[in-house]
């Protein structure tokens, strides 16, 4: 099953375990947070996880729902190590990782097929190729090189129903800009969440979910804080991570 400097981690609360690598970007806690935030059909369904890395977000979505969910991932390496994780759960019936760029999905998927779509995108700005250089992998998960927020938001909205949720983890000071790409693709905001490292800190993170062709309408959820003064998980990520 593991390959080079490969690892099985246990995968937080769940049931369920992951391959992971030093020399690749690992899962972090944004994944855990989206997989955790987005709406989901229990019973049945279509999910697709977008710029989906080594399939974190499908296994926990797993977990909550029944439908299909399939995992898109461009980089060759970590699609490899996302579709053995899967065949390692067991869960090839459910989940199904494709290599590929989530700009070919929706004509090689279909339009309109989806009731969810989630992503946890690149946040940063394309950087100068001596960092691209220094570590591909990381360069390419952090770095809008092969997908800017633009494309992640038009094919979300292209891939979902008429209805269908798409939700989004990124940076607070992209939040003007994700809010007019969404609308601009029809994509209508209904719930946002900030997420804080600790009490009296700025927001470092935010969880936004839109609705296609929706009403207008947004909540602002309350915050979640991820530590307490002293260090530690508060109750709330806790419950999340462990299930405490």
């Amino acid at each position: 099953m593991l390959r080079g400097d490969e690892r099985l981690d246990y995968l937080l609360a769940e049931d369920m375990k992951i391959i992971q690598s030093p020399s690749v970007f690992a899962f972090s806690l944004d994944a855990v947070l989206l997989a955790n935030f987005v709406y989901v059909p229990i019973q049945k369904g279509n999910l697709v996880d977008l710029c989906t890395g080594n399939g974190v977000i499908p296994l926990l979505l797993s977990k909550r729902t029944k439908g299909n969910i399939i995992g898109v991932e461009i980089q060759e390496k970590i699609y490899d190590m996302a579709k053995r994780s899967v065949q390692y759960n067991q869960l090839e019936e459910q989940i199904k990782i494709i290599h590929g760029d989530i700009k070919d999905m929706p004509a090689y998927l279909g339009h309109s097929k989806f009731d969810v779509v989630t992503c946890n995108p690149p946040y940063f700005p394309t950087p100068n190729q001596e960092e691209i250089n220094k570590n591909e992998h990381f360069a390419i998960a952090r770095h809008e090189i092969y997908c800017t927020l633009e494309d992640v938001i038009r094919v979300s909205s292209q891939l979902l129903k008429q209805g269908g949720k798409a939700a989004f983890v990124h940076r607070p000071e992209r939040l003007l800009d994700i809010v007019t790409l969404m609308r601009q693709y029809r994509l209508e905001p209904k719930r946002l969440r900030f997420i804080y490292p600790k009490e009296g800190k700025e927001a470092n993170t935010i969880l936004i979910e839109g609705m296609k062709d929706g009403n207008k309408g947004l909540k602002i959820l309350p915050p979640l804080v991820v530590y307490e003064q002293n260090g530690e998980y508060t109750s709330e990520l806790k419950h999340i991570l462990y299930g405490e």
